[in-house]
């Protein structure tokens, strides 16, 4: 009968360690959940801001190769750049990084996709017209929406061998490119429409002094 007491007890005090370690266990593994939303939180923060920043870069760069900035005088245009200059200097002093954990596969698909959007920005100068093309249809093989153009398949299927996060980042890249190509395109036309509105004009000039 003693016998028995001291293996219930025994027993007892195993179940009792038992539970505890168990509680104790369960109350870690909850606070590394909660820790994991604050990384992931932390990662899409720093996310954003890498973002907000490539947007600040490309307006400051934008407003300095404008139409408007080529149509004021050069006192006006030197202070302005200045200013510009300025921000652009500030907005490079913020330094965000978040490191994207890939395989080897994934390293690979990444440096293939990169290589081929530089091969097609290469060309912009010799042939602006077929380099927006060409990334119309890569900038397609990475859109979930149907495509109002081709879809450079080989491209895509490049693409989705990368890591999520690096997938985002070359749709980025490539929609800046874009905005970057139609803001020179614009800019292309409207210099050549001032050309060509000059030229009618001392045509013009020309024909009434002999009229």
């Amino acid at each position: 009968m003693a016998q028995a007491k001291i293996n219930a007890k025994a027993n007892e005090g195993r179940f009792c360690r038992s539970s505890s370690m168990a509680d104790r266990s369960s109350r870690l593994l909850e606070s590394l959940d909660q820790l994991e939303l604050r990384v992931e939180a932390l990662r899409e923060a720093a996310t954003a801001i890498e973002q907000e920043r490539e947007i600040l870069l490309e307006m400051i760069h934008s407003i300095q190769n404008s139409q408007d900035m080529r149509q004021i005088s050069d006192g006006e245009r030197e202070e302005l750049n200045l200013t510009a200059n300025r921000l652009m200097g500030r907005t490079l002093t913020v330094e965000v990084s978040v490191e994207t954990i890939r395989n080897p596969q994934q390293q690979e698909s990444l440096k293939h996709a990169t290589r081929i959007i530089d091969e097609v920005v290469s060309k912009f100068l010799n042939d602006l017209g077929n380099a927006k093309s060409h990334l119309m249809s890569l900038y397609s093989a990475c859109s979930s929406e149907v495509p109002p153009g081709p879809v450079d398949q080989k491209f895509q299927s490049i693409v989705i061998g990368c890591a999520l996060e690096d997938q985002k980042k070359i749709k980025r890249r490539l929609e800046t490119l874009l905005r970057n190509i139609e803001s020179s395109d614009k800019a292309i036309k409207l210099l050549e429409h001032s050309k060509g509105a000059g030229s009618i004009a001392l045509q013009q000039n020309a024909d009434s002094r002999f009229n």
